[in-house]
């Protein structure tokens, strides 16, 4: 064993691990939140505005953005 190494208590090292375990069931959590299908009407609608963009645009802008 390398006498350099650290030591920590079993204390921490659970901590650590149930930290670990609370933050990754978080992340799964917002994930599904996220993904949920009451979210598809509001995803494809902002899905689309690249495509709607140049709708908005003057036509005379477009000679500026060439």
């Amino acid at each position: 064993m390398n006498p350099a190494a650290v030591q920590i208590s079993p204390f921490w090292g659970n901590a650590i691990g149930v930290m670990i375990v609370l933050m990754l069931l978080v992340f799964i959590g917002i994930w599904v939140w996220a993904w949920g299908a009451r979210h598809k009407p509001t995803f494809d609608r902002l899905s689309r505005l690249p495509m709607e963009d140049d709708e908005l645009v003057p036509p005379h802008s477009q000679e500026l953005r060439s």
